[in-house]
């Protein structure tokens, strides 16, 4: 048990994992809960300046310094670059958490098909390419698990984001879709739904005293979602403990859905 009373996983240490979206949000508690964990973690983001700074913070703390490379996740053959990169510096791939996004509004008149091309772009292809880029290489070490990120934004009929909403459907069907074809190699494929996460983007952004009261009044449990409550449970898909989990959807929103 840790410190903060938080659980502690054997089976992650020195397991090399890549976050996608590393830099800021939900996916810097990823970097950061798997590096108190003892793993080799690299995370990619499109934010250098961010990314190179948060991984420096880290390696101060007394921990290894995470492995950065900055990539935009729309270009797909460096995210393929970056895959090698990692697997090369740090050693095989075990756990890819395919976290990154962007919920960027849009009203239905104004999406043009670039838009919309771009959109699914950065919500769901780089996901599948991600996916295929380690399958080989957790293959050859014998296994691993893929932990996609999906949404409750479309469960629960949310407009104003059509594309956005799209691309996180098109995340679970991938997720049962991969957790088909790989399961016969010993990767798991699942899916983590997080609710409404109040990330400093979500605070700036979006949340009003109104909506927030609106939010509690819908969920079960009357408490603002933060972003350790998604790595907690990143952490247990990731670890030997979840071994036979695949193609499941794991929902983590204090029960609005």
């Amino acid at each position: 048990m840790a410190a903060d009373g938080l659980a502690i996983y054997p089976s992650l240490r020195n397991r090399v994992v890549l976050i996608t979206g590393g830099a800021s949000g939900i996916g810097a508690a990823h970097v950061e809960s798997f590096c108190r964990q003892g793993a080799k973690v690299a995370f990619v983001d499109i934010d250098e300046a961010a990314g190179e700074a948060f991984s420096e913070r880290l390696g101060g703390q007394g921990r290894a310094r995470p492995f950065f490379r900055p990539v935009d996740l729309v270009d797909i053959p460096a995210l393929q670059g970056a895959v090698h990169e990692v697997s090369e510096a740090l050693g095989p791939i075990a756990v890819l958490v395919n976290n990154a996004a962007n919920d960027q509004r849009h009203r239905i008149e104004e999406v043009t098909v670039e838009y919309w091309d771009e959109r699914l772009a950065v919500n769901l292809r780089h996901q599948f390419f991600a996916a295929q880029a380690v399958w080989p290489i957790m293959r050859a070490a014998g296994g691993g698990s893929i932990i996609n990120f999906g949404s409750v934004s479309w469960h629960r009929k949310t407009g104003g984001m059509p594309a956005y909403t799209t691309a996180k459907a098109g995340v679970e069907g991938l997720t049962r879709s991969l957790a088909r074809d790989l399961g016969a190699d010993r990767i798991r494929v699942n899916c983590v739904i997080p609710g409404w996460i109040m990330t400093e983007r979500q605070l700036r952004l979006w949340l009003t005293p109104e909506a927030e009261a609106d939010l509690l009044k819908a969920q079960c449990l009357k408490e603002k979602l933060v972003p350790q409550d998604v790595a907690n449970l990143v952490l247990w898909l990731a670890a030997d403990d979840s071994r036979m989990c695949s193609g499941q959807n794991f929902v983590v929103d204090g029960g609005l859905i």
